[in-house]
């Protein structure tokens, strides 16, 4: 899909359909939308009148042939109350409208932004939901409806001294919902296509094409480094295991910045190996990389986009499948730091792999991590697919500053407790320490603390996205399946250093 900026008149834009919202309240024909009122001649108050037109949040007005204007359709959308509005709500809007469109065949449109909205923020938030909104996860699907695709849009409502602004945002905005884009399908990918090998090889794809430097390292490099937690897990598959390593380094490093450390949990498909899942909604575990492919995507945006700070991806991608050569209950384990594990359940391999992924982005010069990962059921419990759980390290600073970059992009976030009482929930009885927790409860706690044993001392954030990743029914402004959750945070997170 092509999206540009027009300074030109909206009301002359010769395009299929108009878009514009419009806030709920006591009178919504105010602004940009009088303006529409005037060249409609007295349409848009017949609306409201008859209660077709009340700017509830989402609900859609769409007006056929409207006079005065050039556009053939003009689509309204409720906003809310203008008193919530925020640039998070105007994504959504962007999203939605783009869907709804689309879905009626219409192939090219105009988004108008209201009055005082004329702004780099909100042109790079309409960017990012248009875009996002316009994945599909019909790939495989051979009866694609080929009339449904939007081939352009142009953002409107912009002044010739708005307009560079208007325009950075709008790119910076197209980067990172490419960039979502990109790790959503990944996620989307079946087994069969997505091995970690043939993750490996997107991967590096991607970098070379983006100018990053990258690393592969194969079943050798990886016993060789005595990643003993990470190949306990691929042992039971017959595809061998890849540590993805991307790298994007600065021209100018800003002095004192942070190395940032990106490390995500790729496990291309989870049975739960010995300790085996239940067959229903097996099928969704091709989305346990989802953690590397959010990390592999933040990468391709920073590649455009060009911190100042240094930023390293570890992504150890593995199968956990019940092989004859699979780990069983009970075996110990050692781990890259040397640290022993009591493997009590071998479907808590996440936290396996990003033990030694941690610990090997620490030894490559990281001084600030973040890890993600689809890693436990316990966080859809505790926060349901609402909001990605945070962990934090000692170091509540980098939390803090995580969080803020999760508010400005408008993704939600919450932190849960981290006291040291549930540490002693993992601590071993045959081994240093085991991989479930002893307590009852307090599962993704016990999870993240179980991470935080290799994160050691470095200032770290765990994000569990296993509620988050994936959505099960379609969203207005978004299509079933991946979403790409957490990407926005954390390229705000390395572009605020």
């Amino acid at each position: 899909m092509q999206m540009n900026l027009t300074t030109q008149p909206f009301a002359s834009l010769e395009t299929d359909a108009l878009v514009t919202y419009v806030f709920e309240e006591s009178d919504p024909i105010q602004g940009r939308i009088a303006e529409l009122e005037q060249a409609t001649g007295g349409l848009l108050r017949k609306l409201v009148q008859s209660g077709e037109l009340a700017g509830k949040t989402l609900e859609f007005t769409l007006v056929h042939a409207p006079a005065g204007l050039k556009a053939s359709r003009l689509l309204l959308v409720g906003a809310g109350k203008r008193e919530q509005f925020t640039a998070a709500t105007l994504r959504k809007i962007a999203g939605a409208s783009l869907r709804y469109l689309k879905s009626r065949g219409i192939h090219k449109y105009a988004f108008a932004v209201r009055e005082g909205g004329a702004t780099e923020e909100l042109a790079q938030a309409i960017a990012e939901g248009a875009i996002a909104a316009d994945f599909e996860t019909d790939k495989y699907k051979t009866d694609k409806k080929g009339d449904k695709f939007i081939d352009s849009a142009v953002l409107a409502g912009y002044s010739d001294a708005e307009k560079s602004a208007g325009e950075s945002g709008l790119n910076r905005g197209r980067t990172i919902a490419e960039s979502q884009n990109f790790t959503r399908d990944l996620v989307n990918e079946p087994s069969n296509k997505l091995t970690p090998k043939i993750l490996a090889e997107k991967a590096e794809a991607m970098a070379r094409e983006s100018g990053l430097a990258v690393d592969i390292l194969d079943e050798r490099r990886i016993a060789d480094l005595k990643m003993g937690a990470l190949l306990s897990v691929a042992q039971g598959s017959a595809e061998p295991p890849r540590v993805i390593v991307v790298t994007y380094t600065p021209a100018n490093a800003k002095p004192g910045a942070p190395v940032i450390g990106l490390v995500g949990k790729a496990v291309t498909f989870d049975t739960g190996g010995i300790s085996i899942k239940p067959a229903e909604g097996m099928e969704k575990m091709k989305y346990d990389m989802a953690g590397g492919a959010t990390m592999l995507g933040v990468m391709r945006a920073l590649a455009v986009l060009k911190p100042n700070v240094k930023v390293i991806c570890v992504v150890p991608a593995t199968e956990n499948m019940p092989g004859g050569k699979a780990q069983k209950p009970g075996d110990i384990q050692t781990a890259m730091s040397g640290k022993t594990i009591e493997v009590l359940n071998t479907d808590a391999e996440g936290r396996l792999i990003l033990a030694d992924a941690v610990h090997y982005a620490k030894q490559l010069g990281a001084t600030h991590l973040v890890d993600a990962a689809t890693l436990t059921g316990a966080i859809v419990v505790a926060l349901a697919n609402v909001h990605v759980g945070v962990f934090s390290g000692a170091d509540q600073s980098w939390t803090d500053k995580l969080l803020a970059s999760a508010k400005a992009t408008g993704e939600k976030m919450w932190q849960l407790p981290m006291d040291d009482d549930y540490r002693e929930f993992i601590k071993g009885s045959f081994a240093d320490i085991q991989n479930i927790g002893s307590g009852k409860g307090g599962g993704s706690i016990t999870g993240a603390w179980f991470i935080r044993e290799f994160a050691g001392d470095t200032p770290w954030v765990h994000l569990d996205i296993a509620g988050t990743a994936w959505n099960d029914d379609a969203k207005p402004w978004l299509a079933k399946g991946p979403t790409g959750v957490a990407l926005r945070t954390l390229v705000h997170l390395a572009m605020s250093q």
